[in-house]
């Protein structure tokens, strides 16, 4: 790669917080951003497995920088407190990948009231948290790269998962009114929209020849996404390469959202 190239796309001398990474696509992208130069640090609301994380990922990437920040991105005090004290003792933290998240399914009309629940504090009141808790810093610095985890289901829906899919247009609308509020700071706040992957989130549906063989013909890649298929995109989006890209969702999902 040319200097230049490495200017464009490194991310030596950055942080990244990656939240709910200690497996999934989380822990994908953490690793990808440490493999591009960023320092990283993995967050979870479970210590003994961000731990297990930050010790994988440590021994796979000898030199690495590699941080743990251990919180409930559903609880904002918690969430303030801890990026807070983190920036205080640890340094900045200039890139924020908000990737937490959950799913549940069930038809609508028997959809249980605490899930749904859950899924707005999980799915998109966490952007909106450890959002603001990091912009409050990025601000003053005048820079700073946000990238939201929305989905596929952005654009689209399925049966049995409408609470999910409401989340996560929230997610997509959330970016672009985060980017419209702190562009003028010098942050760039956008989206990665993946299709479908193969991830533990998705195991149940990846075990279902069913649904594979409907997945298979209805993209047109004809194909699960795997996440390393990721990478590239967050990277784009946490590097110095996307300075005019703000606002924007970007979906990573084989062409589904484009076809009939």
């Amino acid at each position: 790669m040319s200097g230049a190239l490495e200017q464009m796309f490194g991310l030596d001398g950055k942080r990244a917080l990656v939240t709910g990474s200690s497996q999934g696509i989380g822990l994908t992208l953490a690793r990808g951003l440490a493999r591009a130069g960023a320092a990283v640090v993995l967050n979870g609301r479970d210590a003994g497995g961000v731990a297990a994380a930050c010790d994988d990922l440590r021994a796979e990437l000898p030199g690495a920088e590699i941080d743990s920040l251990v919180f409930d991105v559903t609880q904002h005090d918690a969430v303030r407190d801890a990026v807070d004290g983190f920036e205080r003792e640890r340094g900045a933290i200039g890139i924020l990948v908000n990737n937490a998240g959950m799913q549940h399914r069930s038809p609508l009309e028997d959809f249980p009231p605490d899930r749904f629940e859950a899924l707005l504090q999980t799915n998109i009141a966490s952007v909106f948290h450890v959002g603001q808790a990091c912009a409050r810093h990025m601000i003053g610095r005048g820079a700073g790269k946000i990238v939201n985890i929305a989905s596929v289901q952005t654009a689209l829906a399925r049966p049995g998962i409408a609470p999910y899919t409401a989340t996560k247009g929230a997610v997509g609308n959330l970016t672009k009114g985060m980017a419209t509020d702190w562009a003028r700071h010098g942050l760039n706040v956008n989206a990665i929209a993946p299709g479908y992957f193969d991830t533990p989130l998705n195991a149940a549906l990846v075990a279902d020849p069913e649904f594979t063989a409907w997945l298979e013909k209805r993209t047109p890649a004809g194909r699960w996404g795997q996440t390393d298929e990721l990478v590239g995109a967050c990277i784009f989006l946490a590097s110095d390469s996307s300075s005019f890209v703000n606002g924007h969702v970007l979906y990573v999902d084989g062409a589904i959202s484009v076809s009939l």
